[in-house]
């Protein structure tokens, strides 16, 4: 039985920001690219402010406020007494595990490889430094900002993804919680792993710190702080009034960082314009195969459409908040897979309705728990 969805677990749809976020992303583009030209020493300055260890710059302070901003109010959202009560549906969790952690990372890195390391390459020549002072192909920096899409799967917007396809909300809840407590295991190992194959330099202690700054950190604050609210007002109150104007403060914190990444790569980006597109063709067609690879075993193994839905949705999202910031974090918010990661923001809200559409059209492949379907603008 699905568990009962009340309060931010019963999401309206898609916000102003949300609906338009491929259009505020490329906003944000252009006002980093202007900025970039028209205040370089204020960028410089920013870049500056930097908390460095062993004379290194580490964390970048402004850009860790944003990120954790950014990750924060997902945290808050999560139900963790939710979990316990709809994790009785032992299948689709097991399946959407399976899929994001033993094979979304592997197909993201050979997609990737195989474009940006062999069939684009010609189109992305040069090298870049990055913030260990290495010199790298850029390539492979932005085969690196694809793998830290691949090993981060989304805990965020797929709960309005699930909601538009009319999904079971106790199991997206479910997974948004157990992907994010496995981020904090598996995270820092696969991306080790991937990232030396594609032979980038790894800071481990960097990846460490980057795993407990955007993950753990938000998450602690998020679990008491919705402990501490809605012991004094209530759930009704958390749910009705706390959520609606918290969750804003993510999307913003997102801009935000967006124009400041792209203060940095302005010059790449009007140098060659072609490299977003370069970059989303991989991107698009690893979204749609693990979310027909998803939706393809729900179906085989028997799953209702309540539960195959939100199932394909989580493994097809990317946890992008979690992927620029460990990308600027490694390797430097001018770096190429810090470019390659914003590339998966442009791409996730277009791509992620049409999915929407597909499985709403196809539920009747499906045994139906009698959800009415949602038309999606």
């Amino acid at each position: 039985m699905s568990a009962e969805v009340t309060g931010p677990r019963a999401p309206r749809g898609l916000n102003v920001f949300e609906r338009y976020l491929t259009a505020w992303v490329l906003l944000c583009i252009g006002a980093g690219i202007l900025l970039g030209r028209v205040a370089p020493e204020a960028a410089r300055y920013l870049d500056s402010l930097a908390i460095h260890v062993g004379g290194a710059p580490v964390v970048s302070i402004p850009i860790a406020i944003a990120l954790f901003f950014m990750m924060y109010p997902i945290m808050v959202k999560i139900d963790f007494g939710e979990v316990l009560r709809a994790g009785k549906n032992v299948k689709p969790v097991l399946l959407t595990l399976i899929v994001n952690w033993g094979i979304k990372p592997f197909t993201m890195f050979g997609i990737a490889t195989l474009f940006l390391g062999v069939l684009f390459r010609g189109f992305l020549p040069g090298v870049e430094i990055v913030k260990d002072g290495t010199q790298v192909e850029l390539f492979r920096s932005y085969i690196s900002g694809a793998i830290l899409l691949g090993i981060a799967p989304c805990t965020a917007m797929v709960l309005v993804w699930g909601f538009l396809a009319q999904g079971n909300q106790g199991h997206t809840l479910v997974m948004v919680a157990i992907n994010s407590l496995t981020m904090l295991v598996l995270y820092g190992p696969l991306g080790k792993f991937l990232l030396g194959i594609n032979r980038m330099p790894v800071p481990w202690q960097a990846l460490l710190l980057s795993i407990a700054i955007y993950v753990a950190l938000p998450l602690v604050a998020g679990y008491f702080t919705r402990r501490w609210v809605v012991g004094r007002m209530g759930e009704a109150w958390f749910g009705e009034k706390f959520v609606p104007w918290l969750t804003p403060v993510s999307v913003i914190a997102l801009l935000l960082t967006l124009v400041l990444l792209f203060t940095f790569k302005g010059e790449t980006i009007v140098g060659n314009p072609l490299t977003i597109l370069w970059i989303a063709i991989p991107l698009f067609l690893q979204t749609w195969l693990i979310f027909g690879v998803t939706y393809g075993l729900a179906r085989l193994l028997r799953f209702r459409y309540e539960d195959a839905a939100p199932s394909a949705m989580i493994g097809a999202s990317n946890h992008f908040e979690v992927a620029i910031a460990t990308a600027t974090m490694l390797y430097g918010l001018s770096s190429g897979a810090a470019l390659a990661t914003v590339v998966g923001v442009l791409i996730e809200v277009p791509v992620m309705l049409t999915l929407v559409r597909v499985c709403l059209r196809t539920r009747g492949w499906f045994a139906v728990g009698g959800a009415k379907t949602q038309e999606v603008a």
